[in-house]
């Protein structure tokens, strides 16, 4: 998949043997929407009450999943290690749908050492400048 404001390609192919990377590492915030967590726990068959107890929590006026501590560093909350998937894989938020064509790896936005990393990161983004 190619992007016109993105330096990179990506192959989602890639990403059924990559082990998460995305979903492991620094920690950071994993945003999720309303309508995204009542999707979480319509797909758990949780209550939406005890989801959002057990692994939300608000920031400013959003909501993020909780992480925990990860072989990798930090994971999300719904992240197994044990087998390297996402747990709620079908109904994952947008912004891990989105990944990694995020607003912050446009071009003119990631500089050439975060770009060389996310293709470290990530065996999916095929690391050639298109024109």
């Amino acid at each position: 998949m190619v992007a016109s404001d993105f330096e990179f390609e990506f192959d989602g192919k890639e990403c059924q043997d990559c082990g998460g990377k995305c979903c492991t590492g620094e920690s950071g915030y994993i945003f999720a929407t309303i309508d995204e967590l009542i999707g979480v726990s319509e797909f758990l068959g949780t209550p939406f009450d005890e989801l959002t107890q057990k692994y939300v929590r608000k920031v400013g006026y959003k909501f993020s999943f909780l992480e925990k501590k990860s072989i990798d560093g930090w994971a999300c909350v719904f992240f197994d290690d044990g087998i390297k998937k996402c747990r709620i894989y079908d109904v994952r938020p947008k912004q891990c749908r989105d990944f990694p064509f995020w607003e912050g790896h446009k071009k003119n936005k990631i500089a050439d050492g975060e770009l060389q990393s996310l293709c470290q990161l990530c065996k999916g983004v095929k690391c050639t400048k298109i024109s």
